[in-house]
């Protein structure tokens, strides 16, 4: 009786301290999320000065300059951290801002003004530096969501997720345009 009282006790500590490691998971999972909104964040306030700039100078940029305001309205909007279809969804809108942006940044070459322009290159080198610190986050968001879906993933950890209601979170990933070779003939026109 001692021996299945001692063996009961012992499955019961296993089992909470599996259940605490699966939440400081999916908690550091969700810091990283925060981070990634937080440079997402600074990207989006810096996204509309540089529109302005930009505006003054590009007539003929007139769809893309539309699509990164809409592109950024969406990556500001709340989503939920808990749902991963949500954060899948906002990390893809984010990728898709990040591409029409680094389309305007080669756009701005074809402007010698805009170029020459001292606000615009101080915005463009913050830019730059948000990119940078983005870049970052994004890694140290996967490499979270990476222990975090292995606990949830293995045994017995998927039995304490489920009943925790801890859920496999999606990786942050590059979409296929992103991942497309780059041709230089694209940018000697």
């Amino acid at each position: 009786m001692e021996g299945i009282l001692l063996g009961l006790g012992l499955a019961v500590i296993i089992a909470y301290l599996w259940y605490v490691s699966l939440i400081k998971k999916r908690n550091a999972g969700r810091e990283a999320l925060s981070g990634i909104d937080v440079q997402l964040k600074k990207r989006s306030n810096l996204v509309p000065n540089i529109l302005k700039i930009a505006q003054k100078f590009m007539d003929h940029e007139k769809s893309l300059l539309t699509d990164i305001t809409e592109l950024r309205t969406q990556a500001i909007a709340g989503y939920s951290d808990t749902d991963p279809d949500a954060v899948k969804k906002h990390l893809q809108v984010s990728e898709q801002l990040n591409q029409k942006m680094s389309q305007l940044m080669v756009s701005v070459e074809n402007y010698p003004e805009l170029r020459s322009d001292n606000t615009m290159l101080q915005a463009m080198q913050t830019y730059n530096e948000v990119e940078a610190q983005l870049s970052a986050a994004r890694r140290f968001y996967n490499s979270a969501v990476s222990e975090l879906n292995t606990a949830v993933e293995i045994f017995p950890g998927s039995i304490i997720a489920s009943i925790a209601n801890v859920k496999v979170m999606p990786f942050y990933e590059a979409d296929e345009a992103a991942k497309a070779p780059v041709d230089a003939a694209d940018y000697l026109k």
